[in-house]
């Protein structure tokens, strides 16, 4: 047999457009099918997104669950309702007994109290402590700076552009999330 019939490494991904035969500005994935190269930096950031919050969770004893729990009690209590322990268990797809566990931790930890409600003394609201604010806010500070260094290199229009498109995939994964399974 003449020379090598090993099959050459494909490319590694290098960014948007990077690939022979990609061209973002139409829709057109790679040449060869696959995914559109949006689609695999968007793996990507899920991927590397997912590994910060692992990394500096971890810096501060904190499991992605119990920051994921934070920011839901965060996002409700800044639309102004208040979280049960029941809508926390939705929200993150806990088992009841995993979102006693989780609420026994974070309120040992001193990140979140539970508050009888005055008129149904049997309902329990979750609420943060400066604390959970304040190591929230160190734990983050640094892809907050990261990313507001990286969006600073973009024009406003440019800006609303990704905001519109990133709030399409958004809503495209949570219908994805809501779609009967198909077995």
């Amino acid at each position: 047999m003449a020379g090598n019939t090993t099959p050459a490494a494909p490319e590694p991904f290098r960014g948007v457009g990077a690939r022979k035969g990609g061209d973002p500005s139409q829709g057109a994935p790679p040449q060869g099918g696959g995914p559109h190269p949006l689609i695999r930096l968007l793996q990507e950031f899920t991927l590397e997104a997912n590994r910060y919050v692992d990394t500096a969770g971890g810096r501060k004893d904190m499991h992605r669950t119990d920051l994921n729990a934070l920011a839901v009690i965060m996002r409700h209590t800044a639309n102004g309702s208040s979280v049960t322990p029941g809508l926390l268990r939705k929200e993150l797809n806990l088992s009841s007994p995993a979102t006693t566990a989780l609420i026994d931790r974070l309120d040992s930890s001193g990140h979140v109290v539970r508050e009888r409600d005055s008129a149904d003394r049997r309902q329990v609201h979750l609420r943060m402590t400066p604390k959970a604010f304040e190591e929230g806010g160190a734990i983050f500070a640094p892809l907050a700076r990261q990313m507001g260094s990286a969006m600073a290199k973009f024009s406003p229009q440019e800006l609303e552009t990704v905001t519109r498109f990133m709030t399409a995939m958004v809503e495209a994964t949570v219908a994805a999330r809501e779609e009967p399974p198909t077995d």
